[in-house]
């Protein structure tokens, strides 16, 4: 089973970026709703019904289907090295996997009250929770990368400053788009 363990990885990585792909768009998409919400009839009408139906697109053929076999790959891996389930680095990115878990079924509930129209998220409270995925993905790559020799100290205000730069940004963008509405 051990020579299959190079193409089950690959294979796990692969629907992993995939499934990021979804997870870092999907927020995006919500922001052009809830853009698209304050616009006038009948272009208010005429990109929700196009975002409505690139969003479902998103979800159902990209970022569900990514999650469920990034997740098949990744017990098959654990199955081959069940000894990896020992190591307290694998504990660890086990609970960023939880939080990214939890991350996608938020984003799912949320897409459904897009699909109903009830928008009740601004486009600023969408750009932060965009975030959300980057920071999992971060903490997990350099764990994974890491393991055993990951320094704690180091990891921990790593992800700290990154989320500050992130907010930073986010603001940094803010107050140029209400110079510039067209950016």
């Amino acid at each position: 089973m051990s020579e299959y363990y190079n193409y089950i990885k690959a294979l796990h990585l692969i629907f992993v970026i995939t499934w990021f792909a979804g997870l870092f768009y999907i927020p995006r998409l919500f922001i052009y709703q809830i853009e698209a919400n304050q616009k006038l009839p009948p272009e208010k009408e005429i990109l929700s019904k196009q975002l409505k139906m690139m969003t479902k697109r998103l979800w159902f053929i990209i970022t569900w289907p990514s999650a469920v076999l990034a997740t098949f790959f990744a017990v098959w891996l654990l199955l081959i090295y069940p000894g990896w389930l020992t190591q307290p680095w694998m504990h660890i990115k086990l609970g960023f996997v939880a939080l990214l878990i939890a991350y996608h079924l938020k984003n799912h509930q949320m897409f459904k009250k897009f699909q109903r129209d009830e928008i009740d998220y601004t486009s600023n409270y969408m750009r932060i929770w965009n975030e959300g995925a980057t920071l999992i993905l971060f903490s997990v790559v350099f764990l994974v990368i890491l393991k055993g020799t990951f320094n704690w100290i180091f990891g921990v205000v790593g992800i700290i400053v990154l989320g500050i730069l992130l907010m930073l940004g986010i603001k940094l963008y803010k107050r140029i788009r209400n110079k510039n509405p067209e950016v």
